[in-house]
């Protein structure tokens, strides 16, 4: 009927006179390469997450040391951080958090315009641009910039304030020894 050609149709035994034979071969529809049906394929490799680094937000760098400075006992309090406490023996302090600290036998302080720093510091310099609350020494050059707010005890060997910064508070100059000694 369908597919058959008629020479082959007349030609071939009546298939309900002759016994069934078996089929040849069974033949395999699978890819060479397919695992065998129980068979565990081995596990897949982890995808790596894509690299976001170039849309982040770069951080302000701060100030390079000076010649000869090295910058080995450096503290920075990132945004969005919070430090209780109190600080000894470093010679560089930037915040760009909030720090809540006594602070001693420090160099320099560096408070950046997001940062707010609150307690008591005796320093040789300091670099204001955002809120400093408290007892604040400062033996050689306090500046505060167009955006520092300076509240509180103020003592200073030399004083450089922006336009648009503020002191508020009791403000006095060191005597000249302190200052002298500070710059040597």
């Amino acid at each position: 009927m369908f597919g058959k050609k008629k020479d082959q149709d007349m030609s071939t035994p009546n298939t309900a006179d002759t016994p069934p034979t078996a089929p040849a071969e069974a033949k395999s529809y699978l890819r060479q390469d397919a695992p065998t049906p129980g068979v565990s394929r081995p596990a897949e490799i982890a995808r790596r997450p894509p690299d976001l680094s170039a849309f982040t937000q770069r951080r302000e760098q701060p100030p390079a040391p000076r010649a000869g400075e090295t910058d080995h006992k450096k503290l920075i309090v990132g945004r969005e951080i919070i430090l209780n406490g109190e600080i000894r023996t470093c010679d560089f302090l930037v915040v760009e958090g909030r720090v809540e600290a006594v602070l001693n036998d420090c160099r320099q302080i560096d408070i950046a315009s997001s940062g707010q720093f609150k307690g008591s510091a005796d320093i040789e310099s300091a670099d204001i641009s955002g809120r400093f609350d408290g007892d604040l020494t400062v033996h050689g050059r306090l500046t505060v910039r167009a955006t520092g707010r300076v509240f509180g005890k103020v003592k200073y060997g030399q004083l450089e304030v922006e336009r648009g910064g503020i002191i508020s508070g009791t403000v006095e100059s060191l005597p000249e020894a302190s200052t002298s000694e500070a710059a040597a």
